[in-house]
């Protein structure tokens, strides 16, 4: 016989779940105790529970296991639902744990209860709370399994008080993997005869991709048959920026650089495509498009998005699958001009400002130019909400999967400062960066607490310019002017040197990337404040406007 919260900590270790952030409470305080004497679970206190759900999504996306963030009853579950919306619309598993009161009392009114099994419904795959203490090994084993099959999200699982208290005699149940389903030949055939039967196929490249085995296939199609690759927000790193056939990202609202090849495309392979990100009627606006979709699951139905052929199944099998018929049959003499043309104008708009020496304020193509520098291919890049996740999708290109982390689904400020303590925790070797606005930074400003407490060697780098940036840039284009959006910072170096942070600030373009290195170089975090010139915001939306397409 053991406790029922012993049994629920054996279950989560059986699951190999590693790391539990959050903030418990009284209500979970049976399990803190049996979380206690496990030698296989770090429990992480944060100083919300917000940052804690972000925490365990970015473990969740670089690992593709489950992390669990942890919230007592009432306040703290509602706490946490930001943080578990945000993992579960950028497709990263989780399992949320609360607390609730005793289910003696749940059916009246009674203190700080609420229904959240019913709250987390809308925000995750399963919720549910723990009835019988002998359901727990079914309810833990199936919570995971759900977290990982395509697509990932956040799961929750609600323990009351007094059945954390119960005694129990049934044992964990042992996980066992399943294989995913793989597509039928006949349809592969179909889609590759509509490859091989184009003239200038193109590829939109989604979140799907960045799992470790799509990302190899992808790449050897691509060797195969030149055929470029778009990435989304999400999909950066699917395939290598130096690579010929990268066509780097799309996703912003405007026309860009990148569009010039998907307009002369006459045939779209969709891969791992997730229409959160970037909706097909920004590109395929008068619905004419030929499409190809190819996915672990089925296509999303919408009026632009009809694909006429569909691939369903494990997406790094379809693959794979698609190569061998390159391999066996030949690969045409595909028409790749307009996607050359593409990379290479693309690729002068990311240098444009290299050598930028301005003081003062700094345009974010050069700071993201000098981030690019001091980062070697495995390092990751985290970025926030706001402004800045335009630039940095647009101008951070990257050489591997998973290496630049940005919420698109979602989108939720806030994320970046705990996100980077979760990415050093799985990858402690690597340079971890974070890159927020004033405004996303302050959401979560307090886990700068739990940094410095566990030593993370992480940067943070702050552009100011004192506003909410992003809205004041959709204002003006759309009204021709904005609101009131302006607030005030503190200082930025008694704010890193209160908590025990390193801290830098940097007005001047010349001195960008040597404070960088300066600042991975130092024991610990550390906080990097760059003013920035958004006036280059408005700039670029003149110019997107104004893009004609190079034959």
């Amino acid at each position: 016989m053991m406790k029922s919260s012993d049994l629920f900590v054996k279950c989560l270790e059986k699951e190999g779940v590693e790391y539990i952030f959050g903030v418990p409470g009284e209500e979970n305080a049976d399990f803190m105790m049996s979380l206690e004497k496990s030698d296989k679970i770090r429990f992480i206190l944060t100083r919300h529970e917000q940052g804690a759900a972000f925490m365990a999504e970015v473990y969740g996306r670089l690992t593709g296991n489950p992390a669990c963030c942890l919230g007592t009853l009432g306040p703290g579950a509602t706490n946490l639902i930001t943080g578990v919306a945000d993992s579960n619309m950028d497709r990263s598993p989780m399992l949320v744990l609360t607390g609730q009161g005793a289910s003696t009392r749940l059916h009246k009114e009674s203190h700080q209860v609420m229904d959240v099994v019913a709250m987390f419904e809308p925000v995750t795959k399963w919720a549910h709370s723990v009835l019988h203490p002998d359901n727990i090994p079914e309810i833990i084993r199936k919570a995971v399994r759900v977290a990982r099959t395509e697509k990932p999200g956040a799961c929750h699982i609600e323990l009351p008080e007094d059945i954390a208290k119960e005694q129990t005699d049934v044992e964990p149940m042992h996980p066992i993997r399943f294989r995913r389903p793989v597509a039928d030949d006949k349809i592969v055939d179909l889609a590759f005869n509509k490859i091989r039967n184009a003239k200038r196929p193109l590829i939109i490249a989604g979140n799907g991709c960045i799992r470790k085995r799509a990302s190899k296939q992808l790449r050897i199609l691509c060797e195969k048959t030149g055929i470029g690759v778009i990435s989304t927000f999400m999909a950066k790193g699917c395939v290598d920026m130096d690579a010929d056939y990268c066509l780097y990202t799309i996703g912003l609202q405007s026309k860009d650089v990148v569009s010039c090849a998907l307009d002369a495309a006459d045939l779209v392979i969709t891969l791992g495509y997730d229409m959160v990100e970037y909706h097909p009627h920004l590109w395929n606006r008068n619905k004419d498009k030929n499409i190809v979709h190819a996915d672990f699951l089925p296509a999303e139905i919408d009026d632009n998005y009809h694909p006429e052929v569909e691939v369903v199944g494990d997406l790094a099998h379809t693959l794979w699958m698609l190569n061998e018929r390159f391999e066996k049959n030949g690969v045409p003499d595909f028409n790749l001009s307009q996607q050359a043309a593409t990379r290479r104008d693309m690729g002068a708009e990311l240098a444009l400002h290299k050598d930028d020496d301005a003081e003062g304020l700094i345009k974010p193509q050069k700071v993201l130019w000098d981030v690019r520098q001091v980062m070697s291919p495995e390092d990751i890049l985290l970025s926030d909400v706001g402004a800045h996740k335009m630039w940095i999708a647009r101008h951070y290109q990257c050489h591997e999967p998973n290496t630049c982390l940005i919420p698109n689904g979602f989108c939720s400020m806030g994320f970046a400062l705990p996100g980077s303590i979760g990415a050093s925790l799985v990858f402690p070797e690597r340079r971890i960066m974070a890159i927020c606005g004033d405004a996303g930074f302050m959401m979560n400003v307090q886990e700068m607490e739990t940094a410095k407490r566990l030593n993370s060697n992480i940067v943070v780098m702050v552009w100011e310019d004192k506003s909410y940036g992003l809205i004041a840039w959709k204002q003006t284009n759309e009204f021709g002017h904005h609101t009131d959006l302006s607030f005030n910072n503190p200082d930025w170096l008694q704010l890193a040197s209160a908590f025990g942070w390193h801290g830098h600030f940097v007005n001047n373009s010349r001195d960008l990337q040597a404070s960088l290195e300066d600042a991975f170089n130092e024991s610990g975090p550390s906080l990097v404040v760059v003013p920035i010139d958004y006036r280059e915001n408005m700039l670029l939306t003149q110019r997107l406007g104004d893009i004609s397409c190079p034959i």
